[in-house]
């Protein structure tokens, strides 16, 4: 037993780093998804086989993809490092790798803007109180210029050729799955990887560099469908609705409106959790709707953030609705009829337990006794606040724009229908307020979230949309 709950705690461990490197790429990409989406219309609208073809205005698409947005990821890394002091060096450094290279830089900006922000993040501890009253402004300016020089340098000369070479080999890598009709195959990885949380880490942090480069050369670029196609989470959720029970059933048609027309992917994964073989439905219908982008020539001009069905619309070149709406068709299809068939050999027992039991009970199932959950249910137990002590509730979540947000929105109605004046916010899981009296997370991220604020009432959910410690947070706090 002890050498089980030492494997559980490490397979955990591991999963929660590879969530925070994830967090750390997407991160960078995900708050200047904005500056992502202009440049895409821009290139849509206005390249020569765009929507409204002229050359004057076509002349902003190679500037902002190869200054603007890798300067902006810099100095987004730097900054989530050393504030904006760690901000401005690492736009800096950025700019050497830029230079230093004839592709656009999203790989080397997401490494020089975070390493930049460090090293002028020991320099400041390492000077801290040892500078004479008055020189402060000379001395940070003087060792940000100067560090700041010495590595944009650094990263003219080595690093901007180095991640060249590597963003080369990974292209290469990627038309060769082209070439020999393979990609699907990567879906087999996407899938699951989407349903531990690693959606964003995958989309913005791998595939959307490699991708952004793509469309700048043929105006689209079909990955990015490959994680945000909102098809096989619309089959699962369709199956649940048509085929399922209880509650699952009753709350499929609201998390339908939320997926596929608000881009929430995060709604559909505790569907999944509660009966984990219909990662089966969702790989099929991955890898069919992305057989079915690459046999039709579909692709997308920037990233569809979030991933609705809008999204698609709006970043969808000219000419291509057809191959994209064939796709994310054939994907929910295919997932639609695995799932059904799937929760038709569910035992009734199980099918008649709520979204809520069931997905805790799969979750005990995979990761009963690991350490970061016995912590998590002693510090929650520890601290828990009572009704005179709760002034802002967090919701928090991978990005803290998605899955938090929607819950943020429901626990607020609930508690301005009690007549509760509590302020109810969202955040990144990673950057919860420090005066946060209760932090609410998804079961999978609630350790991190400890991590981050220790200090807080914890409250672990399967499901942001409908959850019944909802209800039992307004009852307390009345």
């Amino acid at each position: 037993m002890a050498t089980l709950a030492t494997k559980q705690a490490s397979s955990g461990g591991v999963r929660v780093r590879v969530q925070q490197f994830g967090r750390l790429l997407s991160g960078m990409v995900m708050p200047n998804i904005g500056a992502f989406i202009a440049w895409g219309l821009i290139t849509a609208l206005f390249i020569p086989t765009g929507w409204a073809p002229n050359e004057h205005l076509a002349k902003l698409v190679g500037p902002i993809i190869t200054y603007l947005l890798p300067l902006l990821i810099g100095y987004t890394g730097g900054s989530m490092v050393n504030g904006k002091r760690g901000g401005v060096i690492g736009a800096v450094v950025t700019m050497g790798v830029i230079i230093g290279s004839d592709i656009p830089m999203f790989l080397g900006a997401m490494l020089v803007g975070p390493l930049a922000g460090w090293v002028l993040k020991v320099f400041d501890r390492a000077v801290d109180g040892k500078i004479k009253a008055g020189f402060e402004m000379l001395v940070n300016n003087f060792s940000l210029g100067i560090i700041g020089g010495a590595l944009a340098l650094g990263a003219y000369t080595g690093i901007g050729p180095v991640i060249q070479g590597l963003t080369s080999i990974l292209s290469s890598g990627v038309q060769f799955l082209v070439n020999h009709q393979l990609l699907p195959l990567v879906n087999i990885i996407i899938e699951p990887a989407k349903v531990l949380f690693l959606n964003n880490a995958i989309n913005h942090g791998i595939l959307s560099p490699i991708a952004v480069e793509q469309a700048a050369k043929a105006g689209k670029s079909i990955l990015f469908m490959l994680e945000s196609n909102p098809g096989p989470g619309l089959g699962i959720l369709l199956a649940y609705w048509l085929a399922g029970k209880g509650s699952a059933k009753s709350s499929a048609p609201g998390a339908i409106i939320i997926h596929f027309l608000g881009g929430i992917h995060e709604i559909y994964f505790p569907y999944i959790l509660m009966n984990p073989r219909l990662i089966l439905a969702v790989i099929g219908g991955g890898a069919t709707g992305t057989f079915t982008f690459q046999l039709l020539g579909a692709g997308l001009s920037a990233p569809p953030s979030p991933g609705s069905i809008f999204a698609y619309i709006a970043m969808t070149p000219k000419g291509g609705y057809l191959p994209v709406f064939a796709g994310v068709i054939t994907a929910a299809a295919v997932s639609f009829v695995i799932a059904s068939i799937l929760l038709k050999t569910v035992k009734q027992s199980e099918a008649e337990n709520g979204l809520e039991e069931a997905s805790a009970k799969i979750r005990d199932m995979k990761t009963a006794g690991t350490a970061a959950q016995t912590a998590a249910a002693s510090t929650a137990a520890v601290n828990v606040r009572s009704k005179g002590e709760v002034r802002k509730i967090v919701f928090a979540c991978d990005a803290g724009m998605g899955s938090s947000a929607m819950g943020a929105s429901v626990l607020r109605k609930k508690l301005q229908n009690a007549g509760i004046n509590i302020t109810v916010v969202n955040a990144p899981v990673s950057e919860i307020p420090a005066d946060a009296d209760i932090v609410v997370t998804q079961k999978t991220l609630t350790d991190r979230a400890i991590a981050s604020n220790p200090s807080a009432e914890h409250v672990s959910i399967d499901n942001f949309l409908k959850s019944p410690k909802y209800d039992e947070l307004v009852e307390r706090l009345k």
